[in-house]
């Protein structure tokens, strides 16, 4: 049998037409192509230059604020000179008398290094001021009742979840962000009524002490920070408190604390105002005391207040903290380190400090 086979003929006049049509189609997409990698670049370049711009401005605001730093920020009070001229009842407002040789003072922020974000926008971290322990300490929040412990910075920066973290419940719930690891032990504060401070062994996991802190009507200690009634510090020199009262509203108030007994064993009314403050920390017996705006800027260290009169308010340097993303919600100074641990807007910050001799400034 024959097989018949039909061949299919297209004009050449209708190929050519369809490769034409072909070849400017793959033209035209070639060209959109090309325009879309240049635009691209474009603002990649933009976008690079901008930044350039900002970081250019920024060291240029660095630099004036060096230059002209803002006045300490003090009110004239006759009453409080008045308290201050005067030996007040509980040792207050006395001369301190130093137990190390600690002369060194902030001169500013040497850097700055962002580890992570971890947890809410407010909270605490930490480590242990005293002794020589790498582990790190969070309170996430401002009222909780467990606290996070990682076994070292390295832990704490690469695990993304709590599940990794150590637990403590303590028997008692903590409020604000004022609390403390100083030689083994957690200070934090507990509000039943009136304010405590609690007194937790970290190795056995029990209460040791607790002690109602001796002040009446406490509001909250910065002016932009609700949460806190007791910053809990430390430095060369020991253990601190930072509160405020209704008796003197507008200003900060500081006392030394044993942290054996949790007695008071010495307390002054500071020039340093409650307003715009958002966090506070103790450096060889000095209260430096952070301020901010209601809508969040740059942080600096505005009143500086020396329990042993040996750096005047005034002469004290003012130290800008770098822009970052919001307030600070807890600052926490190492007196091993020389460093402080922020927490800002849920990000863990740590600043390392450049010192300088009382003396110098």
């Amino acid at each position: 049998p024959h097989v018949a086979y039909c061949t299919l003929v297209i004009p050449i006049s209708k190929s050519s037409r369809y490769s034409t049509e072909l070849r400017d189609f793959k033209n035209q997409v070639l060209g959109m192509l090309e325009t879309a990698e240049k635009e691209r670049e474009a603002l990649r370049t933009e976008a690079e230059s901008a930044a350039a711009r900002v970081d250019r401005l920024e060291r240029e605001v660095d630099y004036l604020e060096t230059q002209n730093p803002a006045p300490p920020c003090v009110e004239v009070d006759e009453v409080l000179t008045e308290k201050q001229a005067a030996a007040g009842k509980q040792r207050k407002n006395e001369k301190y008398s130093k137990v190390t040789d600690c002369s060194d003072t902030i001169a500013s922020v040497r850097a700055m290094k962002i580890l992570k974000r971890f947890g809410g926008s407010v909270g605490l971290w930490t480590k242990d001021a005293a002794g020589n322990s790498e582990k790190i300490y969070v309170f996430d929040g401002t009222a909780n009742d467990t606290v996070y412990v990682f076994p070292r910075m390295r832990e704490f920066t690469l695990f993304s979840a709590t599940r990794r973290a150590a637990r403590i419940k303590l028997p008692y719930p903590w409020v604000g962000t004022g609390h403390l690891v100083y030689g083994g032990y957690l200070y934090y504060i507990r509000q039943q009524g009136p304010f405590q401070v609690i007194k937790f062994d970290l190795t056995n996991k029990t209460v040791v002490d607790s002690s109602v802190f001796p002040a009446e009507e406490q509001i909250p200690v910065f002016g932009l920070s609700p949460f806190t009634y007791i910053e809990l510090a430390a430095d060369e020199e020991g253990l601190w408190a930072i509160y405020a009262t209704k008796e003197d509203e507008k200003n900060i108030c500081l006392a030394k604390l044993d942290p054996d007994s949790l007695d008071i064993e010495q307390m002054w009314d500071t020039p340093c105002p409650r307003e715009n403050a958002e966090g506070a920390f103790v450096v060889c017996g000095a209260l430096h005391v952070a301020y901010n705006t209601r809508l969040p800027s740059r942080s600096r260290v505005q009143c500086v207040f020396d329990v042993s009169g040996t750096l005047p308010p005034e002469e004290a340097s003012l130290v800008y903290f770098p822009k970052r993303y919001g307030s600070h919600s807890s600052m926490k100074y190492s007196p091993r380190e020389r460093q402080i641990y922020a927490w800002d807007d849920g990000y863990q910050i740590i600043y390392r400090m450049e010192m300088k001799k009382k003396l110098e400034v």
